[in-house]
């Protein structure tokens, strides 16, 4: 698209020289010999720049900049003026005008001058977009779900985000703590800021002090220059702080310090230095259970615990298997170049039946896998691995019980539990559960409790009351 100047001269034939002039450059130009109808120009439809005189007869120069910047308070405007009249100039450069023009003027100054403007109107659009995008892409609506529970942790999270409180973002893995942790970032007033993140798990403890609060040279063997910790580099900005349940208890002290004091001290040095950072800690681990058994300091657990925000499991929100797998299915047809691909019936629901204990991205990666080698257009249950095809089953009585039993074993054997001691009424049993009881039936299914589905269900609808 053209690049559009508008030129208002009450001179005809100044305004047929700027307008051969800047056409010659590749402008589509149009020119206006009044300063009204300039204005009446400007509203009916959008230019790049304008350049005005500042001495016309019915309004100067610097009404129609006033007036232009009142319904776009971005329009980019030159002035052109005499030497007589520099102070009024400056006047116009005090009001916004991007730059003026004296006259006598050298045509080569005034192609200069244009070129300049519209060059960093362009950048300016360019980061607008740019930030624009990024916050697109760190927005809470691709946190994708419908259910109860992400719609409540979506809403509090939005709350969150304007405050500066510390976070304490809770979740298996898998389920989205860095998704949610961006999302905040990018809708808090610290979003111009770094989102600077270090997942504690995957850095050797010996190193994660330096890595987080940074190293003076000669500290330890290997340190042949100071660092600068990530405390350091968040300054302004935003910490997120993965896995801190793998911390030591000799780094939870100097945390601590950085939550109440707000000040860290790199390695080998003596002099602390001042930090501004807001701290958003995530952990798939039971902190509470960490504090009682001596593994987590208590100070630190409560200093994080200003605002929890619990992201459930996916088996705990099956609604959203739907949405999340066509999310996924046009991302990957997107990024792979593929032709449009839909989901069967069936795929679906042993997708929806499966536990997931990878969580969502767990669904991402099965998803990628099924659009890459699906022959045709539709994924099938055929195009499905064996692990959701033909899940384990989980007994409720085992001949040798596992020293731990897993959360899904616990889960069956109490629902079948109460199911017997209510006599299958479902919506006794759903009570005490505290469950709705369309969650109950999709639970009874997946475990196979058939004594408790099948010619029952059927009836639901005749016989609700005698439940």
């Amino acid at each position: 698209m053209p690049t559009r100047i508008l030129v208002i001269d009450d001179e005809e034939s100044m305004c047929n020289f700027m307008e051969i002039m800047l056409t010659k450059e590749g402008y589509q130009v149009d020119s206006a010999v009044s300063a009204p109808e300039g204005l009446s120009m400007l509203k009916s439809q959008s230019y790049d720049l304008v350049i005005s005189d500042l001495n016309m007869p019915e309004m100067s120069g610097i009404d129609v900049l006033r007036e232009a910047r009142s319904f776009n308070e971005d329009q980019d405007f030159i002035v052109i003026t005499a030497y007589a009249t520099a102070e009024t100039a400056v006047e116009a450069m005090k009001l916004g005008a991007s730059d003026y023009i004296f006259k006598p003027f050298n045509v080569d100054d005034v192609k200069l001058t244009v070129k300049k403007i519209l060059s960093r109107r362009r950048l300016m659009i360019e980061n607008d977009t740019l930030k624009k995008q990024l916050q697109g892409d760190n927005s809470f609506d691709n946190f994708i779900g419908a259910s109860e529970g992400v719609v409540k942790l979506k809403q509090l999270a939005r709350r969150v985000a304007a405050s500066d409180s510390t976070v304490l973002v809770l979740g298996e893995s898998g389920t989205g703590k860095d998704l949610i942790s961006k999302a905040i970032h990018h809708h808090s007033p610290r979003c111009g800021g770094q989102f600077v993140t270090i997942n504690c798990a995957a850095v050797p403890e010996q190193l994660l002090e330096s890595e987080l609060f940074g190293h003076k040279k000669g500290a330890f063997t290997g340190a042949v220059r100071d660092k600068e910790g990530l405390f350091k580099v968040a300054d302004g900005g935003t910490f997120f702080l993965d896995e801190v349940g793998n911390t030591s208890l000799a780094i939870q002290v100097k945390l601590l310090r950085v939550l109440e004091n707000k000040i860290i001290t790199p390695v080998g040095e003596t002099k602390p230095i001042e930090v501004d950072v807001r701290l958003i800690a995530a952990t798939n681990s039971d902190l509470e259970a960490d504090v009682k058994a001596g593994r987590f300091r208590a100070d630190l657990f409560y200093r994080l615990n200003v605002i929890p925000l619990h992201i459930p499991p996916l088996r705990e929100r099956q609604d959203d298997i739907k949405l999340l797998t066509d999310f996924f299915i046009k991302k990957f047809c997107r990024k792979l170049n593929s032709s449009p691909k839909q989901i069967s019936t069936e795929a679906i629901e042993l997708l929806e039946s499966y536990h997931w204990p990878g969580n969502v991205r767990e669904l991402e990666n099965t998803i990628e896998q099924a659009v890459l080698l699906v022959r045709g257009d539709t994924i099938n249950a055929s195009d499905l691995p064996e692990k959701i095809k033909s899940p384990q089953e989980i007994g409720l009585v085992q001949e040798t019980q596992p020293s731990t039993p897993t959360l899904e074993s616990i889960e069956k054997a109490y629902i079948h539990y109460v199911m017997s001691q209510t006599n299958g009424k479902k919506v006794k049993a759903a009570r005490i559960l505290g469950i709705d009881t369309s969650t109950l039936y999709r639970k009874l299914d997946r475990y196979g409790l058939k004594d408790f589905t099948g010619s029952d269900r059927s009836k639901r609808g005749k016989s609700a009351k005698s439940e």
